[in-house]
């Protein structure tokens, strides 16, 4: 039974292993998608490595902000992001009041500051048989009673020509859902759809005012301002104007994700050259490779045989490592590469341990197998303690890195936390695997290869 236990641990290390290495090296290109989980595994670069630009928000509002409040603003932004396309965004809170939002790889700088900082607020209103243009500030029902704050940006609307107050029929608060296409003649539209009361409410307002225009405003300025031809029973519409597939796009956007609670003020904007990253990236694989050659000739001519197990278990780790970066995924920074980096010496922190252990066992006269079971539960108590701290070590770190906006602490703590776990198991469960697969060896039955 102990010999069919030790054989199923060592075939499911070598699959392990093989299906890391798939992952690695020959990734599918369309990525994986099993039963819902979906993922490119590709690597994902950081800021830092790929360029873009990172952007502080702060939270304007006459009232302290819970945290809540702050959760949300962070869930809206999140999700305009996301709505951008922007490969592995990293939004975070910051102190009390502000958000960091680091967007690698951004090609449109001020399209995405539009999308991410402004507020949101849509409105159809009632404009009866006045036409008003694209981009006139109005005021409107909805705007005197919200609890939205006037930003600068919006602060035009007290120069309205209009004086008069128009009737919102309705807001975004009761749209479904909102997308980009282009119209029969080759234009920008923004498609909407509302869910079952913003329809009736639609519905109904139509079909009485056919005809007549409906203004729609986003952020009290007009985008577009149809006449009615006929009633919207379905819910159904889409908004014509003049602008770019780009903004169409910014605005779907914060149409579909929401209006901000409150208004956001761009405090810094920094931007990240990509060739910084791409000449780190090239010296931390150089350190990485050397690294790992230093610990693998390390162990091979101290510890002899079972060094060169930990070899190759500390082989199997680093596959380990770069497939869970994938499919987790881990956006990878240049402090990330330096945890990884570091992980690879402490990953033989416990086979060093567990053999110094075997080779006392082994001076003592102790049979092999005997000598390899005490040593590792001798070693094992400081191997659970060191890690143990080391992983106590990364949660405050990404706390702080998390909490202040350090996103470089953060994913340096990431990949530290993730290498202390994935060496834990390579450490000793594949080497010991290695090991008893050993026993019946002749080589064995030489302590020289045991380093004694």
């Amino acid at each position: 039974m102990k010999d069919r236990k030790q054989v199923t641990w060592l075939v499911s290390i070598i699959i392990l292993a093989l299906l890391a290495l798939w992952i690695d090296v020959f990734p599918p290109a369309q990525g994986i998608n099993i039963l819902g989980f979906k993922r490119d595994l590709h690597i994902h670069k950081g800021l830092d490595l790929e360029g873009g630009i990172s952007v502080l928000l702060q939270a304007e509002s006459d009232h302290p902000l819970s945290h809540a409040d702050m959760q949300t603003l962070k869930a809206i932004v999140e999700k305009r992001v996301n709505g951008l396309g922007v490969t592995e965004p990293l939004i975070q809170l910051q102190g009390g009041n502000r958000i960091v939002v680091e967007l690698p790889g951004i090609k449109n700088q001020d399209v995405a500051l539009k999308t991410i900082g402004q507020t949101g607020l849509l409105e159809f209103i009632d404009a009866g048989t006045t036409y008003i243009p694209p981009g006139t500030p109005v005021k409107t029902t909805a705007r005197m009673t919200t609890t939205v704050p006037i930003t600068t940006t919006q602060s035009v609307t007290a120069t309205s020509p209009f004086n008069k107050v128009f009737t919102t029929i309705v807001t975004g608060n009761e749209l479904k859902d909102a997308s980009t296409s282009l119209d029969e003649y080759g234009k920008p539209q923004i498609n909407f759809s509302f869910k079952p009361g913003g329809a009736k409410k639609i519905a109904e307002y139509t079909s009485s005012h056919v005809n007549q225009y409906m203004a729609i405003v986003l952020d009290g300025k007009v985008i577009s301002c149809p006449v009615i031809k006929s009633a919207i029973p379905s819910g159904n519409g889409r908004i014509t104007g003049k602008f770019t597939l780009e903004e169409a796009r910014s605005i779907a956007i914060q149409l579909k994700y929401g209006a901000l609670p409150v208004p956001l003020k761009i405090v810094e904007i920094r931007s990240v050259g990509p060739t910084l990253g791409q000449d780190s990236i090239h010296r931390s694989i150089v350190a990485g490779i050397i690294g790992l050659l230093g610990v693998l000739i390390f162990m091979l001519g101290y510890y002899r045989l079972p060094g060169f197990l930990a070899d190759m278990a500390l082989i199997v780790y680093a596959l380990l490592n770069m497939a869970v970066y994938k499919l987790i995924p881990v956006t990878t920074t240049l402090p990330g590469i330096a945890g990884f980096v570091l992980t690879i010496g402490m990953a033989v922190d416990a086979n060093i341990l567990i053999f110094e252990r075997l080779k006392e066992e082994l001076r003592q006269g102790r049979p092999l197998f005997t000598a390899i079971d005490l040593g590792f539960k001798r070693a094992w108590p400081s191997i659970r303690d060191a890690n143990a701290s080391t992983l106590i070590t990364s949660a405050i770190l990404f706390w702080f890195g998390s909490y202040f906006g350090a996103s470089m602490v953060k994913g340096f703590a990431l990949t530290l936390a993730i290498g202390v776990l994935i060496s834990l198991f390579t450490a000793v469960t594949v080497t010991m695997s290695f090991l008893n697969a050993t026993m019946d060896m002749d080589i064995t039955k030489n302590h020289w290869w045991f380093g004694v």
